[in-house]
């Protein structure tokens, strides 16, 4: 099935994807005078449509454009393979909102996860996300599962120590984890999942300083992926 195409909007995000994924690009919409650099206005020339800010807040659903947008085809999924073949993969147990996965992605991508696998859930907004991530789902292998039981065993098989994020985990201020390892997320409002918390080979989690229920999950995620990245055998 051809997927529609996406609108995205806001100016770092549809710069990013102008100057790294130029094959993506179906339409620039400008409803800003001088926000699109000379450069980018020269080698799209054919490509782009000037608009009123009207049109503008009607395509960005009310959304804080900056006077400029694109429609773009929403990036293909990466395999699992792909993915499990890392060395560091993120597996994010029914989180739904977008704000906080963009976030999580754009940690994830600067802090060194190779993969990103959205479980527990049947779709996701893919542009929302792009928008939120600052571009950085356009660079991160990516992929949604229904079902986090296959992927987790995919993963095992791989060679990963599981590692998922509890408050009643060990901390991880002295931890050194495996360098082939899965972090697991699961929503603020459950957490993971008791069928895949079974899964698991550790729970980790983050000290507190002062009494408290917990951290965003995008915050934790940032956190425990830096910790992560740096800590390895």
């Amino acid at each position: 099935m051809v997927k529609s195409p996406m609108i995205v909007y806001g100016k770092q995000v549809v710069l990013h994807a102008l100057r790294h994924h130029p094959d993506e690009i179906e339409k620039i919409y400008i409803a800003k005078k001088g926000v699109l650099p000379q450069d980018l206005f020269e080698a799209y020339g054919d490509r782009i449509k000037f608009i009123e800010n009207r049109w503008a807040q009607q395509l960005s659903k009310g959304g804080n454009h900056q006077g400029l947008l694109a429609e773009m085809r929403e990036p293909e999924p990466a395999a699992l393979a792909e993915i499990k073949s890392g060395d560091f993969v993120l597996v994010l147990d029914t989180l739904t909102d977008a704000g906080n996965i963009g976030a999580i992605v754009r940690s994830a991508y600067a802090l060194g996860v190779d993969g990103i696998v959205a479980c527990g859930v049947g779709q996701l907004n893919a542009a929302a996300i792009m928008r939120t991530s600052a571009g950085a789902l356009m660079e991160m292998p990516f992929r949604v599962e229904r079902n986090i039981l296959d992927v987790l065993h995919e993963l095992s098989q791989a060679g990963h120590i599981l590692y998922g994020a509890s408050m009643e985990g060990e901390t991880i201020e002295e931890k050194i984890f495996a360098r082939r390892r899965t972090l697991v997320m699961g929503s603020e409002e459950k957490g993971i999942s008791k069928k895949a918390k079974s899964k698991l080979d550790e729970t980790i989690a983050i000290r507190m300083k002062r009494e408290f229920d917990s951290l965003n999950v995008s915050a934790a995620a940032a956190i425990l992926i830096h910790r992560m990245s740096y800590a390895i055998q």
